[in-house]
């Protein structure tokens, strides 16, 4: 075992081009380290619709450039196969360890396969990306990104030529291809031929963040800003400059892109302690709002004074205020969301008269609602402006939310004086997520076996109507690994996470308001139900 282990190693060894990832390898090579070489040649990372995403080191478990040299070599052979053989690629990159490497071996690997290759600059937004793949009449694009992950992982995003991310089945194509490539000396790679490409895509991209705003609307609300150690501090203050907003302040130790994120636990606005440093400088500054990217700037975070102090605003809530300022602009199209997402949406669409669309989770699958106009997700993700980024997009997102901040202002009120107007109109829908993150991933799969093996019939007392089980698929929705529990006044969704090693458990409660007095007594209602819900959830899926 051990001697097909080691001979794995060094074949590995002898192709890896990074002196980096051999140094390492030789190193536990030389330690006898079996235990630690297991863990990276027990498998390969999988290639799916996120792509890859994993640690950084050396082996076919991990991110390095060996990985990404033989994941662009399969996806050179398939959008050959799919006659796109001289079609351009264009490749971005944010600021994490390895990224600019990986960008320059996936431009070396399609010019080799015959294939144009462009890269963008220097490490920009996802959504610059997003955008050129499109805007350039690419067959393909490449993002080098692990998002919001912490700093010792990389990932590897593609998007097909229509400018949204991939699906099924040319995931499985993708992987296919990847599986079969051969050595690593089979694989060209020239020094050059590739572009690398000017500030026109990004002047591009700035030019049309304009269509995002209502020409004349007010541009009064003062924000404090933080890029969370990624790369989207330029391109915000270059587009909040050009839509004539006043310049948001920075959150100063999180303003410069740093790969090793080091105010943060996980540079994720979604996750506690995150925004510690953005609010004590808007305690300082006392702006209208406080607006967060992630480190690849596709998700945006907004903040408000609440009371004496300030509070993140949910994914649901951020995605309800803009779908009713884009209503109140007269928007017309489809608003979409994932199932997982606040059913607030359809109660707005409805009465706006708009077309309302649940997808699977994920803007792979937002993004290709017929006729999208609106679409976002609970995980701070938001799309709105699809003819220019068909993904989401968290700059245009900070300028539309920072909008309707400036509007309301201008009113004497505030984001939270419009959501309790929803509440009023609509009832009270109160989210919250249960979020477990595990070392092994087994844990996970014993939770998913154990809520189908024993479906619980009442969660905080009240009785579950019905148990879908989405591996069946709906009659909208394709298959995908998730139960979904409707309750009288609840609903609740269960799923293991795409991107990292959690199982995320979705609630939402609806609480009927007759007035803005009853809003204290309805908020007070759902916390207890949300809570017992997590409570009863949490029991009966052992975890």
């Amino acid at each position: 075992m051990h001697e097909e282990l080691i001979a794995q190693a060094q074949t590995w060894l002898s192709e890896d081009p990074d002196p980096d990832t051999r140094a390492e390898l030789a190193g536990l090579l030389d330690a006898g380290d079996h235990a630690e070489l297991a863990a990276r040649f027990a498998g390969t990372l999988q290639f799916g619709t996120a792509g890859l995403r994993g640690e950084l080191g050396a082996g076919p478990l991990r991110m390095n450039r060996t990985v990404v040299i033989r994941a662009a070599a399969g996806l050179a052979a398939y959008l050959r196969k799919q006659g796109h053989g001289d079609g351009l690629v264009v490749i971005g990159y944010d600021a994490r360890y390895k990224s600019a490497d990986f960008a320059r071996d996936t431009a070396a690997v399609m010019t080799g396969a015959g294939l144009r290759a462009a890269l963008l600059p220097r490490p920009l937004p996802t959504p610059v990306l997003a955008f050129a793949t499109r805007h350039l009449g690419a067959v393909a694009g490449v993002e080098v990104t692990a998002s919001h992950n912490p700093p010792r992982d990389n990932g590897y995003k593609v998007y097909l030529g229509d400018g949204s991310q991939i699906v099924p089945p040319a995931d499985a194509e993708i992987a296919a291809e990847i599986d079969a490539i051969g050595s690593l000396n089979d694989v060209p790679r020239p020094d050059g031929g590739w572009d690398t490409l000017d500030d026109g895509v990004l002047d591009a991209y700035l030019a049309r963040t304009d269509a995002v705003l209502a020409e004349g609307s007010p541009r009064t609300a003062r924000t404090v800003y933080t890029a969370m150690h990624g790369v989207g501090k330029d391109v915000v203050l270059a587009a909040f400059a050009r839509a004539g907003f006043p310049e948001p302040v920075l959150v100063a130790e999180q303003a410069e892109p740093d790969p090793d994120f080091p105010t943060v636990a996980f540079p994720n606005p979604e996750e506690p302690g995150a925004m510690d440093l953005a609010f004590a400088t808007a305690r300082e500054v006392d702006p209208d709002l406080v607006v967060a990217n992630d480190p690849d700037a596709d998700r945006c975070a907004v903040a408000v004074r609440d009371g004496d102090d300030w509070r993140m605003l949910r994914g649901d809530e951020v995605g309800a205020l803009l779908a009713a300022h884009l209503v109140s602009r007269g928007a017309t199209g489809t608003f979409a969301e994932s199932i997982v997402s606040s059913s607030l949406l359809g109660r707005i669409a409805e009465k706006a008269g708009l077309r309302h669309v649940e997808t699977l989770t994920g803007f792979k699958w937002i993004a290709r609602a017929e006729g999208l106009r609106f679409g976002y997700e609970e995980a701070l993700g938001y799309c709105v402006d699809p003819e220019g980024v068909r993904d989401k997009d968290g700059i245009t997102a900070a300028l539309l939310i920072t909008e309707l901040a400036s509007r309301l202002k201008e009113e004497g009120r505030t984001l939270l004086d419009l959501l309790d107007d929803l509440a009023v109109e609509h009832g009270l829908h109160a989210t919250d997520q249960l979020s477990v993150r595990v070392e092994d991933l087994s844990v996970i799969a014993a939770a998913m076996t154990r809520l189908r093996e024993h479906p619980p019939t009442r969660l905080a007392g009240l009785p579950i109507t019905r148990t879908e089980d989405l591996t069946r698929g709906t009659e909208s929705l394709p298959p995908t690994d998730g139960l979904r529990y409707t309750l009288d006044g609840a609903r609740v969704i269960v799923r293991p996470s795409g991107t990292e090693p959690k199982l995320k458990c979705y609630l939402e409660v609806v609480v009927p308001v007759a007035s803005r007095t009853d809003l204290p007594e309805a908020r007070a209602k759902a916390a207890e139900v949300l809570e017992s819900v997590k409570r009863d959830l949490s029991a009966a899926a052992g975890i």
